[in-house]
């Protein structure tokens, strides 16, 4: 990290800076003129801060501000391995309705998806919504449910978890979800960071690639290195979808990062029509999966039908996503 000190600073104020800087455990050198140079955990300090101090002109940060989660220090991609998957290795489809409503329906859409190819089981049990008066999930009674359809069809499964004290309820879920109302949860975060399941990090919709992966970072910090990141959409003034599938964001996180990137065309879109075009766009951009909501009767859904595809109409997108991938290998 570099600073640009003031012109014509005084000595006592150069020294000032330079022990108010070295009192936050960095090396601090002088190579001379007006900069300083930062050595050490600068990670850990705060730039907009430091501009805050007598005598700072400017803050020029060098490393990244997440080194757990940055591919600088980790060069090799991360693989998270859950039931037969592993993602970040192969491409991983995951499928589920949006929330759970009956043993009949969840169960039934497990089946589909599976014999459609899906490798991991979506459910939502716990769901955050705009309007309180809007179905809010069946809660553990759900969760129950999902880990049964999962049993039974051979699909690990991934719910939301929204609060910590919800933990106790997750024992049979395979992998948690933080959904993008709760990405800078931090609470939440560092609790999962204590966990060893795997967590799937969901970017916010007013978050920037940096602020997902120093979101990340909260979790990796803990101790729970088996992070995924899943790109579902910003807000944006484009009216036509409910938000904006970030794909140079995809490509950007596989820059910068080891972890594992997914995509949520379905939030994304808003509306299914524009599901599968998403879902390809972000397979050919670098997403090692996708995660796509189903329903076996999107008109009845109680949650998000519009979006959600049928059994069939997925089926159809996963063997196009699969004979897209195939080819790109080819390409490679």
């Amino acid at each position: 990290m570099f600073i640009l000190t003031e012109k014509n600073q005084a000595a006592a104020v150069q020294q000032a800076l330079r022990q108010r800087l070295e009192g936050t455990g960095v090396t601090v050198a002088h190579p001379g003129g007006e900069v300083l140079v930062l050595e050490g955990e600068t990670f850990r300090l705060d730039g907009e801060s430091l501009r805050l101090l007598p005598g700072v002109r400017a803050v020029q940060r060098l490393t990244e501000p997440y080194p757990l989660a940055a591919r600088t220090g980790h060069p090799e991609d991360t693989v998270v391995s859950v039931g037969k998957a592993r993602i970040g290795q192969d491409f991983c489809l995951i499928a589920g309705p949006c929330a759970v409503e009956s043993p009949e329906q969840v169960t039934s859409i497990a089946r589909q998806v599976s014999a459609a190819g899906a490798q991991l089981l979506r459910g939502g049990a716990f769901k955050p919504r705009t309007s309180p008066y809007t179905f809010g999930g069946l809660g553990a009674e759900g969760l129950e449910l999902l880990c049964r359809a999962g049993r039974e069809t051979g699909l690990p499964v991934v719910s939301e978890i929204t609060d910590p004290r919800q933990l106790s309820l997750f024992r049979e879920v395979d992998v948690l979800q933080v959904g993008a109302r709760n990405m800078q949860n931090f609470e939440l975060l560092r609790e999962l960071g204590r966990q060893e399941k795997p967590v799937l990090l969901k970017r916010s919709f007013g978050a920037t690639v940096t602020e997902l992966l120093q979101a990340a970072e909260y979790i990796l910090a803990g101790g729970n290195e088996r992070v995924i990141l899943c790109e579902r959409g910003i807000r944006t003034f484009e009216p036509d979808s409910r938000a904006t599938l970030d794909v140079a964001g995809i490509a950007a996180l596989k820059e910068q990062s080891h972890l594992p990137v997914l995509a949520d065309p379905s939030h994304a879109a808003g509306r299914r029509e524009l599901v599968a075009p998403l879902a390809l766009a972000a397979a050919a951009a670098g997403a090692g999966g996708l995660m796509i909501e189903v329903h076996d009767r999107p008109e009845e859904a109680l949650s998000d039908g519009r979006q959600a595809l049928t059994c069939g109409e997925f089926a159809r997108l996963a063997r196009r996503v699969q004979a897209l991938t195939a080819l790109l290998r080819q390409e490679e």
